[in-house]
């Protein structure tokens, strides 16, 4: 009886290992590819020689939030993966759950003004470019880092400790002691957010639906303007991505309402982790959606890579 006992203590701690070592290899996967992937959509946006647009700057602003996330955040995951301990202490567990927040608000509200952005430019397509000038959109990046800094700073400053979530192997801020500052929190970035995704989209692709339909002959430079805009693929892609992202961490919330309705589940550390990992995955997923879907960014990225590596001829040819 001894015997056997052994052998299954010993196997299970060896399925155990196994485990930890590919969840580490997991999260050093997705690691490199997001700073990789978002090093590319940097260096596309800025060294295109292209009028800079709206989506340009809002694209620029989710992929400096996601390479930050690849460099500060995931990387502080790969040895509690192997340990299932945070090593690192508390200070540092509260900065890492604070810039985890941080940049997750700052997603949330880049896709607000994404949002009004697309819905503006079906709503007026022949005051477009002089509502969203580039100088206005750049306070608005600038203005929603501000924002979710402040935001989240109060469990910084002591008002909540940070936790080890030990299915996922992050810390993050204990925000079930704060109910009242979670609350306002979700009041003031997933309400808006939500609600102003809904209304934009609906708008335009009711607006989409009437232009097949039927079209005003009465004023066709404002029809030409329209039909141009919705023929615009960023309308799509910019859909695609509030989609994705949503999509990615529903599944994760989803769980965590559910458990709180009904308690914890059992043996529920795989499920824990692949859905926590589905969602931060969506740091990657995005620059793929943007090669995808944009013919901008394509050839943004043929620049890019050909300046890179010295091959000016073929750069000019490309720029032409």
């Amino acid at each position: 009886m001894s015997l056997g006992y052994h052998i299954d203590s010993v196997m299970l701690s060896e399925t155990a290992t196994n485990e930890t070592f590919a969840e580490a290899i997991v999260i050093l996967f997705i690691c490199v590819v997001v700073i990789v992937l978002n090093i590319l959509v940097i260096g596309t946006l800025i060294t295109s020689r292209s009028v800079k647009e709206a989506m340009d700057f809002y694209i620029l602003s989710l992929a400096v939030a996601d390479l930050l996330c690849g460099v500060l955040v995931i990387p502080l995951s790969a040895y509690p993966a192997i340990t299932r301990k945070w090593m690192y202490g508390d200070f540092l567990c509260r900065i890492t759950g604070y810039v985890e927040i941080t940049l997750w608000c700052v997603t949330v509200y880049t896709f607000i003004w994404i949002a009004v952005d697309r819905y503006l430019a079906v709503k007026k397509p022949l005051r477009y470019d002089t509502i969203q000038t580039r100088t206005r959109c750049q306070c608005w990046m600038v203005f929603t880092w501000i924002t979710s800094m402040f935001l989240c700073c109060p469990p910084l400053l002591g008002f909540s400790k940070g936790k080890f979530y030990e299915d996922g192997y992050i810390c993050m801020l204990d925000l079930g002691n704060t109910l009242p500052y979670s609350i306002t929190l979700s009041g003031l970035v997933l309400i808006p957010s939500i609600f102003t995704v809904i209304y934009t989209y609906v708008y335009i692709f009711s607006t989409m639906y009437k232009v097949k339909q039927c079209s005003n002959k009465d004023d066709k430079d404002y029809n030409t303007v329209l039909s141009e805009n919705l023929s615009n693929p960023e309308h799509l892609m910019a859909f695609v991505l509030i989609l994705f992202f949503w999509l990615s961490w529903l599944p994760w919330f989803s769980l965590h309402i559910y458990e709180q309705i009904n308690g914890r589940m059992k043996e529920g550390h795989p499920l824990h982790f692949w859905l926590l990992w589905l969602g931060i995955a969506d740091c990657f997923w995005k620059p793929i959606v943007y090669f995808v879907m944009s013919p901008k960014m394509r050839l943004g990225l043929k620049v890019f890579c050909m300046s890179m590596c010295c091959r000016s001829k073929a750069r000019q040819q490309l720029v032409v």
